[in-house]
């Protein structure tokens, strides 16, 4: 089905699953880029830190600049897109959602799950962390949400592998838009360099690469070599990356 054949108070709701240090936040960019779509950018990340106490960069900025009550963004969420825009793709952390969320709510959107090899997750986050634990990194939350939908709706929702996908991006999104019933645009594929409006106001402290960025970047091998807790952290989270990644969409 095209896009503008979905209607403005019908939106199609992309919610993409993520944990950090991946490639949600280019994957947001190819979204923008289209001219049917709208883009929200962690909406749940104030109710996150106000919850959790957390203290991550700009910490005081985010929850000042978001609504810290979870249910009033998934009303949000599940209300009219932005500017009635007929696809309206939500980029979410999936450690944004805690054990007492009722995930009801999900069932109305188009969920797809983007995973990362869990070794080089928690080497990149240690960059500019000075811990991690499982939960920090999002798998935990991801195998509870995907085992949620596939008991709920009996269909496995799609899992893209990072890795798989910057081997061939446009090869992905094209798998990708027609699973999701529109029209893929090469548009995805590129985008200017810069901030932009619908950036997180956290996005000083972490978008320096996307800024900089007008396309997915090469696939290339990383080195990790992982000690003490962090390759604790790896291990544990190992099972339930291979579980969602034997369900990953193949080409």
């Amino acid at each position: 089905m095209n896009a503008t054949g979905i209607g403005a108070a019908a939106p199609l709701r992309i919610a993409m699953w993520s944990g950090p240090r991946n490639i949600s936040t280019a994957m947001m960019r190819a979204w923008e880029n289209r001219e049917d779509c709208a883009v929200s950018d962690e909406p749940l990340y104030a109710a996150y830190l106000a919850n959790t106490g957390l203290d991550h960069p700009g910490r005081d900025e985010v929850i000042a600049a978001g609504d810290t009550d979870w249910r009033r963004v998934v009303d949000a969420l599940l209300g009219p897109s932005p500017g009635g825009a007929p696809i309206w793709y939500q980029k979410h952390m999936s450690h944004h959602l805690s054990a007492d969320m009722d995930l009801d709510w999900v069932l109305a959107l188009r969920n797809v799950f983007l995973i990362r090899d869990p070794s080089e997750v928690v080497a990149s986050y240690l960059k500019s962390r000075a811990t991690v634990a499982p939960d920090d990194i999002g798998l935990p939350q991801q195998a509870r949400l995907f085992d949620f939908l596939r008991e709920r709706t009996g269909e496995t929702p799609t899992v893209i592998d990072a890795g798989d996908f910057l081997r061939a991006p446009e090869a992905h999104l094209r798998a990708l838009c027609a699973r999701l019933g529109i029209d893929f645009t090469p548009r995805m594929l590129s985008w200017p360099a810069g901030p932009r409006d619908s950036d997180g106001v956290w996005a000083p402290y972490w978008y320096d690469a996307v800024w900089a960025s007008t396309g997915f970047e090469p696939w290339r091998a990383r080195e990790t070599a992982l000690f003490g807790e962090a390759a604790d952290v790896a291990a544990a989270c190992r099972p339930l990356y291979d579980t969602l990644r034997g369900h990953r969409m193949t080409l």
